[in-house]
């Protein structure tokens, strides 16, 4: 059967770059079809209602006898000249060259070979030469989080944004096949990973992140690899709210947050999106603030030009007497560059190290400081920041703002992001020695819906330093949840489009708010760009 036309491009030779087989299990529903690289691979979802769970299958151009003869010559002959070739190489384009190769090989021997026969071959040749093998796909769809494989002969699993922890079709049948696959992958990303080292932690040129270990030295079932992958589009907070993560409300609380310099954590467990949200909150910084970030892996992604991005790197093997390896550069060591530099914001991918507590005293001196941390609670954040290794003194926590719990949670059949509560600490009572803090929003799980606790420190602060009244802060309030209102429904998500809207408001608020407003009663008005 061929792929239903809704999921093809318009172009007359998809059918027969990539085709798919009818699924002959009657348990089996097929869910959803989508385009990863059109017209040459595709997702497929199933589910199999005996057994209640979901498969994602790999659509990719099926090769015939002869076809996959060929591509294995080719290859062959590309691994043997492609060491004397370094100069050709370094002028074209990798994907240039190796179509290139196909060219002259087929030339070359005499082969006679359909356009269609030469596409589905360069697709494998650039698949396994340039991409990522059989995992390729998986590393290009936008829907996958996460991409495991837990050894030899084990089905790899993914996390899918819909779907959640999804079995794949794609297996490692061999172990000489995995080992050599973990090799490249650490070649990728400049890293080796061996017998005598067999764990690797890295990132791929693309700011995909990589954990794997090797053969079975360290795990029983074979070599395994864990990918985080690095989203070319970052998320978005219009995106936040059409995933039900937060309301209208709290994105527009959090845009006069973050405007007016107020410090956040977002907490929570693993995979509960907190990077996604951090990320998404960004977008509200002033475009002519000075911002320096701090992370181990590149995750955070911003339109502002005024932006110092800066990553930890890892050390050779001599160890010096301090712990730290030769030339290795960690947060602590970025986190005090980054303060010589004045930064009028401060993004920190997660902290869970002595860079922490230099991250709360510029808090204290009037840095607005943005980043993530592993707590469930109030209680448990405040114990994992007070103990060893952070060591960060109760009453230097007060130099924080706001706090967003986040979690992953299931509701019916799916596992969804939700922010369960947002806090601001408002103050440190000396008797008690506790914090003061303020509940602003809490999410009800039984009906799914978030609520406003009915006051904000936050509105407080901003009347005070703007002069408004209560009626004045409620309406520039009220603006914001329009203007995000209306993105949602125009599906502005794209993250560069959404910075120019708010940049607009800051400097024509009532031409936009009029706009929007209309747009809202009338459904079809667009902001120019």
């Amino acid at each position: 059967m061929r792929l239903p036309n809704h999921t093809t491009s318009n172009s007359d030779e998809v059918p027969h770059i990539a085709e798919i087989a009818e699924v002959k299990d009657s348990s089996a529903e097929i869910i959803e079809t989508y385009a990863v690289k059109d017209p040459y691979s595709y997702v497929r979802i199933i589910y199999y209602n005996d057994s209640n769970e979901y498969l994602l299958e790999i659509i990719e151009p099926h090769l015939g006898s002869e076809e996959r003869t060929l591509l294995a010559l080719v290859k062959d002959s590309l691994h043997k000249i492609l060491d004397y070739e370094q100069d050709a190489l370094n002028i074209m384009s990798a994907e240039e060259y190796l179509l290139k190769g196909i060219e002259t090989f087929i030339m070359s021997r005499g082969y006679k070979i359909d356009s269609i026969s030469k596409k589905r071959i360069g697709y494998y040749l650039l698949r396994d030469f340039t991409g990522y093998g059989k995992v390729d796909a998986l590393m290009h769809d936008e829907n996958i989080e996460d991409i495991s494989c837990d050894g030899v002969g084990i089905p790899l699993f993914v996390y899918h944004s819909k779907y959640g922890s999804i079995k794949t079709t794609l297996v490692f049948d061999y172990e000489e096949e995995l080992n050599s696959y973990i090799v490249a992958l650490g070649q990728r990303g400049g890293r080796q990973i061996s017998v005598s080292n067999p764990i690797l932690d890295g990132t791929v040129p693309e700011g995909h992140r990589i954990q794997a270990t090797y053969a079975r030295e360290v795990t029983t079932r074979g070599s395994t690899f864990t990918v985080r992958r690095f989203r070319n589009n970052p998320f978005t907070p219009i995106q936040l709210i059409k995933n039900g993560t937060a309301s209208p409300e709290m994105i527009a609380y959090f845009w006069l947050g973050v405007e007016n310099g107020e410090s956040m954590i977002i907490s929570g467990g693993t995979a509960s999106g907190k990077t996604s949200t951090l990320n998404s909150l960004a977008l509200f910084i002033p475009p002519q603030m000075k911002i320096v970030s701090i992370e181990d892996t590149r995750e955070i992604r911003l339109p502002h030009q005024n932006w110092i991005p800066s990553t930890t790197r890892s050390g050779i093997r001599e160890q010096m007497h301090d712990g730290k390896f030769l030339g290795e550069i960690d947060m602590y060591d970025l986190m005090r560059a980054a303060l010589r530099q004045r930064p009028q914001y401060l993004i920190v991918g997660e902290v869970r190290g002595r860079e922490t507590y230099s991250m709360f005293q510029a808090m204290a001196t009037g840095h607005a400081t943005y980043s993530t941390m592993h707590a469930d609670s109030m209680q448990s954040m405040v114990n994992r920041l007070e103990n060893e290794p952070i060591n960060c003194p109760r009453i230097l926590l007060t130099s924080l703002q706001n706090v967003i719990f986040q979690s992953q949670v299931r509701i019916d059949d799916r596992f969804v992001r939700r922010m369960n509560k947002v806090i601001e600490v408002v103050g440190f009572d000396p008797d008690t020695n506790e914090l003061i803090s303020n509940s602003v929003f809490d999410w009800e799980r039984s009906k799914d819906r978030f609520v406003y606790k009915g006051h904000s420190f936050l509105f407080d602060r901003i009347m005070e330093m703007r002069s408004l009244s209560y009626k004045d802060m409620m309406n520039e309030f009220d603006r914001r949840v329009d203007i995000i209102r209306y993105m949602v429904q125009q599906d502005i998500t794209d993250h560069r489009r959404i910075w120019e809207i708010i940049n607009q408001y800051d400097r024509e608020p009532e031409e936009i708010i009029n706009h929007v407003r209309r747009g809202l009663q009338e459904g079809g008005l667009h902001i120019d760009a």
